[in-house]
């Protein structure tokens, strides 16, 4: 039945219906109360649960062995030895050590000779991959197929092809007039053979990368070229370069750290001497120098001191590339 509230006779609003009171399922919790709170720490803490796996994993398995490496590189260690006080010894000895500067000079000249190559030859297939070409995506899953190469196969692949005796490089050279090559024992090709293993397994990858940083490149880019009259080939300089320019950055900066880790293709490449890097340490980076050190020799202060010299030269390398960086964005702004 339908209720009508009439006002009083003075004007006055009739009274307030009586507010029930809520039951026990019905009361809300106080601004301040402990659901508040509870809510207010999920939203501040989650994030950090999520997070912490990672930071976790990397203090035990990276800052960790970072710091005691440091500490080990301040120290004169042998296996199964204690540890005794040297400070900056090991360092020292590294500067007058002819095996680390010929190891460091080694590192240069192979990063040189593999990463130039390697990157010149990503880009020209990365920029013929990028036209409309039949079975173009077969082309594209073949080209990685070295980088999914196992490096062991790979390098003793290469090693029976550069054999002196009877490999297949020094019978081709042998029908075009030329004499047989050391590949092994002299220090320039057996050098060359190293980085040609490197060149081959990393190329495809790198000309992916560019593939990709080509396919974003605007098609409006292109077509105003084209109408301005110029070529394909002044298209890839004028359009293709300048638009991937941080793209090539990158893989020179990744492909420099690389070269100065490389570790498992003139080990294996060597053979029974590949540690020691040949014969005449005439392929020895600074990866098989510090292996060397620490768990042949083991002297695991000296390898931990080439460890800390590898991790400042990586640190400049990353510099560099801060302040090219840099400078290409404070140009273009310009």
């Amino acid at each position: 039945m339908a209720t009508s509230v009439r006002a009083g006779r003075d004007g006055s609003p009739p009274p307030a219906a009586p507010l029930s009171s809520p039951g026990p399922r019905g009361r809300r919790a106080a601004p301040g109360g402990r659901r508040s709170t509870l809510y207010r720490w999920d939203l501040k803490a989650t994030p950090y649960v999520f997070v912490a796996p990672f930071f976790l994993t990397f203090a035990a398995f990276g800052l960790f062995p970072l710091i005691y490496t440091g500490w080990l590189s301040l120290h004169r260690v042998e296996l199964g030895g204690d540890a005794s006080w040297k400070g900056l010894e090991n360092y020292s000895d590294l500067a007058t050590s002819e095996f680390f500067w010929n190891a460091l000079l080694n590192t240069f000249t192979i990063g040189v000779i593999s990463t130039v190559p390697q990157l010149l030859m990503a880009l020209g297939l990365a920029h013929l991959l990028n036209y409309k070409l039949r079975a173009r995506g077969f082309f594209r899953v073949a080209i990685l197929a070295p980088y999914a190469t196992s490096i062991a196969a790979a390098t003793l692949v290469f090693a029976q092809l550069f054999n002196t005796d009877y490999g297949m490089i020094n019978g081709l050279l042998g029908w075009f007039g030329f004499d047989p090559v050391n590949w092994e024992s002299s220090k320039w090709p057996a050098q060359i053979a190293i980085s040609v293993i490197v060149t081959w397994r990393w190329t495809g990858y790198n000309a992916l990368i560019y593939l990709a940083a080509m396919q974003a490149v605007p098609q409006d880019l292109y077509e105003a070229a084209s109408l301005d009259g110029a070529s394909r080939w002044r298209q890839f300089l004028s359009v293709t370069i300048p638009s991937i320019r941080p793209t090539i950055l990158f893989t020179i900066i990744v492909s420099t750290i690389g070269a100065t880790q490389l570790f498992g293709e003139p080990m294996l490449y060597g053979g029974s001497v590949g540690i020691s890097g040949g014969s005449g340490n005439q392929f020895q980076t600074l990866s098989l120098l510090m292996y060397e050190k620490g768990w042949v020799t083991g002297a695991l202060g000296q390898a931990s001191a080439i460890a800390w010299v590898m991790l400042l030269l990586l640190l400049l390398i990353g510099g560099v590339q801060a302040l090219v960086s840099r400078h290409h964005r404070k140009k273009l702004g310009s």
